[in-house]
């Protein structure tokens, strides 16, 4: 299975009202896309939300490009599942039919708890060891030896408290139920967007739970996740250091 998640497909048109005229990544997009394809070979592929950029419509652009995205995928592997995110609204329309389009609070593949983030993921998904989520958009921020400021994309790789988040989400669905659930999620995996274009929110800087809801999604508010001892890695895998040693490097001390 490949994963990808936050392709915000169509934000050009954004940059473009602004008076910035920035060309289609899309091509660009489906080209990398197709090449993790052809190098791992995946049996199915899941878009992990935000596949495109406006919120609740589509915009002109987006009803050229993504139906055209989809078809050109879709003769590469059949299998594609989409997991809404919240820029997802009416996003039915542009897809081909037999693409699936999951509940927005998440599915299980292989032991794999798969959510977007902007919503509390289903209780189900506590079963599976490992929770993966998008939305956040994460980079870090640091300054070159002349002064200038660089952002990178990364990784975060965080523990989870499974009881304290079980006991969150179960009285945020209000779920009734006398199924007693298996809780095995132990590890938070937050992906960077596959739209590398795409700007971010600097983990190091105003530390992410104290930013608003709507920006980071429930479950990082929730202090159910350990965000101070969080790892960061780059795209290549390398590794930074923790979350909580940056921030103070920035200034930042954890309120917990």
């Amino acid at each position: 299975t490949l994963v990808v998640a936050d392709l915000h497909i169509g934000w050009e048109v954004t940059l473009t009202n602004q008076g910035v005229h920035v060309p289609s990544q899309t091509p660009k997009l489906l080209k990398r896309l197709l090449q993790l394809i052809d190098r791992y070979k995946p049996n199915t592929l899941v878009m992990l939300g935000d596949v495109k950029h406006t919120v609740a419509t589509a915009q002109l652009e987006e009803w050229r490009d993504v139906p055209a995205f989809f078809e050109k995928l879709k003769r590469k592997i059949a299998d594609i599942r989409v997991v809404p995110g919240n820029h997802d609204g009416n996003l039915a329309p542009l897809l081909p039919p037999d693409i699936e389009i999951t509940p927005p609070t998440g599915i299980t593949i292989q032991g794999v708890g798969l959510f977007h983030g902007h919503t509390w993921p289903a209780p189900k998904l506590l079963e599976s060891r490992v929770l993966v989520m998008g939305h956040v958009h994460p980079v870090i921020a640091f300054r070159d030896p002349l002064g200038f400021r660089i952002i990178k994309q990364v990784w975060i790789k965080a523990k989870l408290n499974p009881s304290t988040l079980a006991e969150q989400i179960l009285k945020k669905s209000a779920q009734q139920t006398g199924e007693k659930l298996k809780m095995k999620a132990k590890k938070l995996v937050i992906m960077p967007p596959f739209n590398d274009f795409l700007g971010g929110r600097p983990i190091n800087e105003k530390p992410l739970e104290k930013k608003s809801e709507k920006i980071v999604g429930p479950i990082l508010r929730s202090r159910s996740v350990d965000l101070e001892n969080a790892e960061i890695y780059m795209l290549d895998g390398t590794y930074l250091g923790k979350i909580g040693e940056w921030r103070l490097r920035s200034g930042f001390r954890s309120s917990n």
